[in-house]
């Protein structure tokens, strides 16, 4: 299975490690908006200009997209998938029905295959969601992200005039996980479940006040938030917020029985090292089950829930039900 990276951030990084645990895949290069001259990968992958990429149709099976939600994957991902298979990790919940229509036209009309919003939220979590509301159809769900490192958030925060780096961390409140344990979270809201914490690295004479009122300000990622703004130096940056953890949780409680019944609870728990890490190898799983999903015919766009989980992982049906199930 031939892959191709298309950006080369943390999450391409990411991906170009994970590329060496799938002995089924076969890197064709890394794609950049950066020099190629200044990229250097570990593994030895070649690198090309972005702009090169469409001499490359016939050799890549699937493209890996490894831009930020904010601005890059509504216009890279439309136009990738027209010429492309391609996997996405889009994260901005509240406007995926949009990005999908977009992307849905795109890869149709190029008779490919593209699958958005890969990774562990929305992705995984997605998946947790939908499996634990159908189990328990009367119940109550909650779902907590941290503490960690957003990276759809800190790209957002980078994209602000004046802004050199950032890291921003979402907080789970105690309080609300701990009602959501016991089955009495209703009515709470985005501000009493999650506060958001950023530390912003500003350009020598950037309007620190403008900065900090558009990160507050912004619809879908802080404006919903208890928020606040750390303006720190690159060498407190690189000393405390290198690393970019993440984790969470996706919480159901409900009943079972007539009457009063049977209390039950589902939970899905994620502690991770590193979220780009881990969301690459998410999105290589998804990439095995776009190539299998597009040999078989299918075109357009999907989501998780359109896969079957047995085109995720490299092994034959046999292998499947003599150790997995």
């Amino acid at each position: 299975m031939k892959i191709a990276i298309y950006g080369y951030g943390n999450l391409g990084r990411g991906v170009e490690c994970a590329l060496t645990q799938n002995p089924d895949m076969q890197a064709v290069g890394i794609f950049t908006r950066r020099k190629p001259e200044d990229i250097h990968p570990g593994t030895g992958i070649p690198v090309y200009a972005a702009d090169e990429v469409g001499r490359f149709k016939d050799e890549i099976d699937v493209l890996i997209l490894c831009g930020g939600s904010a601005t890059d994957l509504p216009e890279m991902t439309p136009r990738l998938a027209a010429d492309f298979n391609v996997v996405d990790s889009f994260d901005t919940h509240a406007v995926i029905p949009r990005h999908f229509a977009a992307v849905d036209s795109a890869a149709r009309e190029g008779g490919h295959l593209a699958l958005i919003s890969a990774g562990w939220d929305p992705g995984l979590f997605s998946l947790a969601r939908l499996y634990a509301t159908a189990i328990l159809p009367e119940g109550q769900g909650e779902t907590f992200w941290g503490r960690g490192v957003s990276q759809g958030h800190s790209d957002a925060i980078r994209r602000i005039p004046g802004v050199l780096d950032a890291r921003q961390y979402t907080v789970p409140i105690d309080e609300a996980v701990e009602l959501a344990r016991a089955g009495r979270s209703e009515g709470l809201c985005a501000r009493q479940k999650h506060r958001r914490e950023c530390y912003v690295v500003a350009e020598d004479g950037a309007d620190r006040a403008e900065i900090e009122r558009q990160i507050k300000e912004m619809p879908h990622y802080f404006a919903d938030y208890d928020t606040t703004v750390t303006f720190i130096d690159r060498a407190e940056m690189q000393a405390h917020h290198a690393e970019l953890p993440h984790g969470g949780c996706v919480i159901r409680c409900g009943q079972t029985g007539i009457g009063e019944g049977h209390r039950a609870q589902m939970e899905l728990r994620l502690t991770l090292g590193s979220n780009p890490e881990f969301t690459a190898n998410i999105l290589l799983a998804y990439a095995r089950a776009v190539a299998r999903k597009h040999a078989r015919g299918e075109r357009g766009c999907v989501t998780v829930f359109d896969v079957a989980p047995a085109d995720l992982l490299a092994a034959s049906g046999e292998e499947l039900r003599a150790h997995y199930l």
